[in-house]
């Protein structure tokens, strides 16, 4: 006997089976309620398009992962189904240059 996987709203994607985070298909209404893995839940605000949304409970500084790699942490603690981006979601991606008082760019 072989296990169905639970359903997620098809306009959802995941992008890697590693990935916590979902990336939206479609502009996803506040108020919409989805499923993601058998669980539904009702979305605090508006999803634009090919925005992340949560696939699990983050605990704060929790890393995301899209297509498998690590793209930031959490800020905060962040409910499954919730909008992954800028207020609550840190690149942990280092700069490889600095800007240096109008010289040149230094690679370090």
């Amino acid at each position: 006997m072989t296990s169905r996987p639970l359903h997620t709203d098809p306009r959802l994607i995941l992008l890697s089976p590693a990935d916590n985070c979902l990336v939206a298909a479609a502009r996803l209404l506040g108020g919409t309620q989805i499923e993601i893995e058998g669980e539904r839940v009702t979305l605090t605000k508006t999803i634009e398009l090919g925005h992340k949304v949560a696939r699990h409970e983050l605990a704060k500084d929790d890393k995301v992962l899209r297509y498998g790699a690590v793209i930031g942490h959490v800020t905060e603690a962040v409910a499954r189904g919730a909008h992954l981006h800028t207020h609550n979601l840190e690149s942990d991606y280092l700069p490889t240059y600095t800007h240096d008082a109008g010289h040149e760019f230094v690679h370090h």
